[in-house]
C-alpha cells in the first residue's frame, strides 16, 4: 500500500504545474519589435500593469532589452522590449540595432507593432525581411487606433495582411487599453506548453537601480529639446537605502557630449536639472513607494557614443 501510495504521488508532482495547479500552462518569451515611437514601451507597461520602462514621444527612448514577466492562471509571458529599429548612426546605435535582431532569434513569438497607416515604408519593409526569416508565429498588433477611425483601421490591417502571412492581426490602444486581453489571448494560444519560468510574483530582472537611471533619462527626454535627449546616457553612482527604511539616496549623472549642451542641461541657476530632477524623483518614489532623496550631477564625455569602452560603462554592452 505505502508503494503505491508513493507512485501516486509521484504521479501528481510531474502533472502539477508551477502553480501548483494541474491545468496545461503556456509559457514563453514574447519579443516586442517595430520602429521607434509605435508604442512598444507603453504597450508592456500596461500589459504588465506597472511602469518598468521609460516612455517618451521622442526617438531612442528604450535602448537596451527590458524584460518583464506578466503572469496569471493561464502561464507566464516574459516580454522583451526592444529598441525601435532604425538606420544606425553611431555604435550606440548598432547597439540597438543588434539587441532587438538579436531578441527575435532567442522567442517564442515575435509581437510586432504598427500604426494604423497603409503606407508601408522603408524601415517597415526592412522589419518585414527580417520577419520573414523568423522560425516563430509573428502576431501583428497595430497600436494607437484611439487615433483613427474603423475605416483607417481595417484598412491598415488589410494592407498588412497582404505582406506577410500573420498568426494573428490585433487591433489596440496601448495607452487606452483597448483589446488588451484579445491580445493576450492570442499570445497564449501561440506560445508553448510548459511550467512557469519566473516565480508568479516575480514583474522584472531589471535591477532597481537600472530602472531609476532610465526613468532619470526619461525626464531629460521630455524636458530637454532637440538632438540633446539623444547623446545624454545616466550612470547610478549612489543607490542606497537609509538604515531605518525612511529613505533611499541616489546619486547620479548625466553624461553628455558637449560643454555646450551641459550648460543646457543645468539651465539658468540650475532651473532645468532641478526641473528633470524633481520629475524623476517623483517617478522613481512611485516605483520605490518610499521617499527618495535624489542628486543630479553632469559630466562631459565627448562622443562616448561612439565609444565602446564608454557605452559599456553606461550599460551598453550585448555581453
Amino acid at each position: 500500500m505505502d508503494n503505491e501510495k508513493e507512485i501516486e504521488i509521484n504521479e501528481a508532482s510531474e502533472n502539477a504545474d508551477a502553480s501548483g495547479g494541474n491545468a496545461k500552462l503556456r509559457s514563453g518569451f514574447v519579443a516586442l519589435v517595430g520602429r521607434p515611437n509605435v508604442g512598444k514601451s507603453t504597450l508592456m507597461n500596461h500589459l504588465i500593469g506597472q511602469k518598468i520602462a521609460a516612455v517618451t514621444n521622442r526617438a531612442q527612448t528604450t535602448r537596451k532589452k527590458i524584460q518583464t514577466v506578466y503572469t496569471d492562471d493561464r502561464g507566464q509571458i516574459v516580454f522583451l522590449d526592444t529598441p525601435g529599429i532604425t538606420r544606425a548612426k553611431n555604435k550606440l546605435g548598432d547597439f540597438m540595432l543588434e539587441t532587438a535582431h538579436s531578441a527575435m532569434g532567442e522567442v517564442d513569438m515575435i509581437l510586432w507593432l504598427v500604426e494604423p497607416s497603409t503606407f508601408i515604408g522603408a524601415g517597415e519593409k526592412t522589419i518585414l525581411e527580417r520577419l520573414a526569416k523568423a522560425k516563430v508565429p509573428v502576431i501583428l498588433a497595430v497600436n494607437k487606433i484611439d487615433t483613427a477611425n474603423d475605416e483607417q483601421v481595417l484598412k491598415c490591417l488589410d494592407t498588412y495582411s497582404k505582406e506577410m502571412d500573420f498568426a494573428e492581426l490585433i487591433p489596440v490602444s496601448a495607452e487606452e487599453e483597448k483589446n488588451l486581453d484579445q491580445l493576450l489571448e492570442a499570445i497564449y494560444k501561440y506560445l508553448p506548453e510548459g511550467p512557469l519560468f519566473y516565480d508568479p510574483d516575480t514583474v522584472t530582472e531589471e535591477r532597481v537601480r537600472d530602472i531609476a537611471a532610465e526613468l532619470i533619462r526619461e525626464q531629460a527626454l521630455i524636458y530637454l529639446d532637440k538632438e540633446i535627449p539623444h547623446g545624454i546616457a545616466v550612470l547610478i553612482e549612489r543607490f542606497s537605502e537609509r538604515p531605518d527604511g525612511s529613505l533611499t539616496d541616489i546619486d547620479a549623472t548625466i553624461i553628455c557630449e558637449r560643454e555646450s549642451h551641459k550648460g543646457i542641461i543645468i539651465g539658468k541657476k540650475g532651473s532645468m536639472l532641478r526641473k528633470i530632477g524633481s520629475g524623476a524623483r517623483r517617478e522613481i518614489e512611485d516605483m520605490l513607494e518610499q521617499q527618495v532623496n535624489l542628486k543630479l550631477f553632469v559630466k562631459v564625455r565627448p562622443d562616448w557614443r561612439d565609444n565602446t569602452m564608454l557605452m559599456r560603462e553606461y550599460g551598453y554592452s550585448l555581453k
